[in-house]
């Protein structure tokens, strides 16, 4: 019997998905298992395998398409058979109804039109030439005369193009005494244009996740200054013996996620009629990839060492660019982290990413001056840190807490392994 071959859900937030590419042919038999498409979710492009098996009789799907979930790829069954009915149904169920909007269209009323009288002479109101003021300005830049133009506006009214007009004639006396100095401006050859791109799944997403958050969400910002000079002696001193190389987004994570376990109140989330505090910490570090920006999560990262966080998050990074992170390395978040610093962003703030009650934004590090104890002028690397609260769960007291449990870690990275 025939039947549909439809677009399963291949993420939480999937609506709908974009075809990459096709492997279905008419005629062709395909089993349970063929991977059928590529599909672009939300947060990947990812393969499509089929859960039925049968001939292929029809190919709805095309590359380029926009295909909501559940909506119809192809119909398999036996060879020959007839599969009209399903398209039939399908296009009844989806069909607008279209609204039929009666316009009224009145007959315009004719008005008598009274011809304007030609203008034989130049008019003057006492001795004075009638003339706009843009006429004016651009005679008196190029040494018209207006006693010598002829106005073609009412009652004889010299306008722009009546100036524009004695300009062209070479025979039109200009005035001698005018000493404006003549200016030749070069010929500009441009054209506009612009392009379109359609856009894509995860943009749609992002858009629509990050603006239902930011606006009803009521956010607050609460920012801090982290010395880095321990970190980066710690660093240095840990890639000695690392087999991975250790980052410091990689210190910071572990250092949000040992404040978070002493401070749950930041790791939790709001559910409308209740909060959720979680007793475990995932945190979810933000990726910038060409469409826009996925957030694979660190899962149990206060429980790991620096050296797996850093296998971990390197992993992400690579998966990221080439669009290969599954569903399930994208979902869990309690906290995230989104660093710009390597970009040369000194500090910002960034929207709270559901179902998060908080996100960290980190900017980049900068030298400057300070006196110690001893009033010796000393050099630091300053790093500044913004952390955005949703208001309904994180009060500023308790946001103010985790950030200076958070520079503690960072500013002495030894109480991290306490």
């Amino acid at each position: 019997m025939a039947e549909a071959l439809r677009l399963p859900r291949m993420s939480d937030t999937m609506e709908e998905g974009v075809i990459a590419d096709v492997n279905l042919t008419v005629g062709e038999f395909v089993n349970t298992g063929d991977v059928v498409a590529e599909v672009e979710t939300d947060k990947a492009t990812m393969e499509m395998e089929s859960f039925q098996e049968g001939t292929v009789l029809y190919v709805a799907a095309k590359k380029g398409d926009s295909i909501p979930v559940n909506g119809i790829m192809a119909i398999l069954g036996e060879e020959g058979e007839d599969f009209q009915a399903i398209l039939d149904a399908e296009s009844t169920v989806s069909a607008p109804v279209e609204e039929v909007v009666e316009e009224k269209v009145e007959a315009p009323v004719a008005a008598p039109v009274q011809a304007a009288p030609v203008q034989e002479s130049i008019t003057t109101v006492n001795g004075r030439v009638k003339a706009s003021p843009l006429a004016k300005k651009i005679a008196s830049d190029n040494g018209v005369d207006l006693s010598t133009v002829r106005g073609s506006g009412e009652e004889g009214r010299i306008v722009k193009k009546d100036v524009e007009a004695a300009l062209s004639n070479p025979s039109a006396p200009v005035a001698s005494s005018v000493a404006t100095p003549q200016i030749t401006l070069p010929t500009i050859v441009a054209e506009e244009s612009f392009s379109e791109v359609k856009v894509s799944q995860m943009r749609k997403v992002i858009a629509k996740r990050l603006g239902e958050s930011k606006f009803q969400a009521p956010h607050f910002y609460l920012t801090i200054e982290v010395n880095m000079n321990n970190a980066i002696k710690a660093r240095k001193a840990m890639n000695e013996i690392s087999a991975s190389k250790i980052s410091f987004n990689d210190l910071i994570i572990k250092a949000s996620a040992s404040a978070l376990r002493k401070h749950p109140a930041v790791n939790s989330s709001w559910l409308g009629d209740k909060i959720r505090y979680n007793n475990h910490i995932h945190i979810g570090m933000a990726i910038a990839v060409d469409e826009g920006l996925v957030v694979p999560v660190i899962k149990f990262a206060d429980n790991k060492q620096l050296s797996h966080i850093a296998v971990e998050s390197k992993g992400f990074v690579i998966k990221a660019k080439t669009k290969k992170l599954l569903p399930d390395e994208m979902q869990g978040n309690t906290f995230s982290i989104s660093n710009l610093g390597m970009m040369g962003i000194s500090e910002f703030t960034a929207i709270v990413n559901p179902p998060d009650a908080a996100i960290l934004a980190v900017g980049g590090m900068k030298k400057e001056l300070a006196f110690d104890e001893n009033k010796n002028v000393v050099e630091n690397t300053i790093m500044k840190m913004t952390l955005s609260c949703d208001h309904r769960v994180v009060d500023g007291a308790v946001g103010s807490l985790f950030l200076k449990t958070l520079r503690e870690n960072i500013e002495n990275p030894v109480m991290m392994l306490v």
